[in-house]
């Protein structure tokens, strides 16, 4: 199998996902040398972080995770947009079980009950063909041992993208997005919401209007990049 690997490696040679450069056969879509230097952000080992900041207190969160730092034209967003622009699924699963492997030592492993990924409108899960925030919790699920729960929330509306709006006309936009599908099914449980780059909170505050009704719940939230409003 390790010659096979190695032979295909040369007709359809493999390249870092982050810098671009050749992948060694035992690599995986990003070299040694970018797991090492990318931004991670330690969010965990920072329970008032940037992250935490950005709600604003708006939302009651146990845990902000996050697994690098975004900044324009860098390579963390390079990644994000290999993701979303070229349906490398792959990659967000493997950043995934990236941050759950970084988290694993500093969260008991019962924690939370399931992982939320934040819905897609359905017209743009069509055109995208996959939501890369389930994707993502697809890693951290593998990695924690937490199931996921794509049911409990839909898109009621189509929001226009984030980019390029001040940090007040991302709070307009995403206003009223959500929807809960199943409300009675849900008590007493830590939901970890999943969404793939947080700016200002605007999205996971919208989800948390919808389940802070819910009897018992608590809510963290994981992503895979953090952007200062104005760096994304």
């Amino acid at each position: 199998m390790a010659l096979i690997n190695d032979f295909l490696s040369l007709i359809y040679p493999r390249h870092c996902q982050a810098c671009g450069i050749l992948l060694f056969p035992h690599e995986h879509s990003i070299c040694r040398l970018c797991r090492l230097r990318l931004p991670k952000s330690d969010f965990h080992l920072q329970p008032d972080n940037p992250l935490t900041r950005a709600l604003g207190g708006r939302v009651p969160l146990t845990h902000s995770l996050c697994l690098y730092l975004f900044e324009k034209s860098g390579k963390v967003q390079r990644l994000v947009h290999t993701i979303k622009y070229h349906k490398h699924k792959e990659l967000a699963v493997l950043l995934g079980e990236m941050l759950g492997e970084e988290i694993k030592p500093h969260i008991t492993q019962t924690e939370f009950d399931l992982l939320v990924p934040i819905p897609l409108h359905p017209k743009k899960l069509k055109e995208r063909g996959f939501n890369q925030s389930e994707e993502f919790a697809k890693g951290l699920s593998k990695s924690l041992g937490v199931p996921i729960e794509t049911g409990l929330l839909q898109r009621a509306k189509a929001s226009a993208t984030q980019t390029r709006k001040k940090k007040y006309q991302r709070w307009e936009n995403v206003e009223g997005i959500f929807e809960l599908v199943k409300e009675p099914a849900i008590t007493q449980q830590h939901l970890l919401l999943v969404d793939d780059v947080v700016t200002t909170g605007a999205t996971i505050d919208s989800a948390w209007q919808c389940l802070k009704h819910l009897d018992g719940i608590k809510v963290s939230v994981a992503c895979i990049a953090f952007a200062k409003p104005g760096n994304f």
